[in-house]
């Protein structure tokens, strides 16, 4: 069956395409916040470890709701860490950080994660496409706010 959503092709896959570039840094964000969760360590362990928590499990929500957004505009989502590296612009952790250094690298993924966000926001906008606007709004407020409390923590 022929989809119809008022949203032509050429849009619906410009659309999907960033929202796949959107789901690699997110996912690749998620990765790596989970990694520092369990790897942190000094004197702000217990209060890094939990913020971490809170931050990797509200991505792994986000996942899945850029995930079924991109399938709901008839475009297959990327599923695979190969996929995930092509498309993300968030840098992979290397093991060796300390805990203020974990701090700065998730703020930078969390604004990495918000310019993708803006630029597909464009694209959906110019093509009236309001669920995905709506999702890239909720996208960009979180990740707004979870770096500006991480660098606060750097100040």
């Amino acid at each position: 069956m022929e989809l119809n959503l008022g949203i032509n092709s050429k849009d619906r896959e410009s659309i999907a395409g960033g929202l796949s570039g959107l789901l690699a840094d997110s996912y690749t964000l998620y990765l790596k916040t989970h990694n520092f969760h369990w790897n942190v360590e000094g004197p702000l362990f217990n209060t890094l470890h939990l913020m971490f928590e809170a931050q990797y499990t509200e991505l792994a929500t986000a996942v899945d709701e850029i995930a079924e957004r991109i399938r709901a505009l008839g475009i297959k989502a990327p599923g695979s860490y190969s996929e995930f590296a092509k498309l993300t612009s968030v840098e992979e952790a290397n093991g060796e950080e300390t805990a203020e250094e974990m701090i700065r690298q998730l703020a930078v993924g969390q604004e990495a994660v918000v310019r993708t966000a803006r630029q597909v926001f464009v694209i959906a906008d110019a093509a009236n496409d309001q669920p995905t606007a709506d999702l890239l709004t909720q996208r960009m407020q979180i990740h707004e706010k979870n770096a500006w409390m991480l660098r606060s923590m750097l100040a």
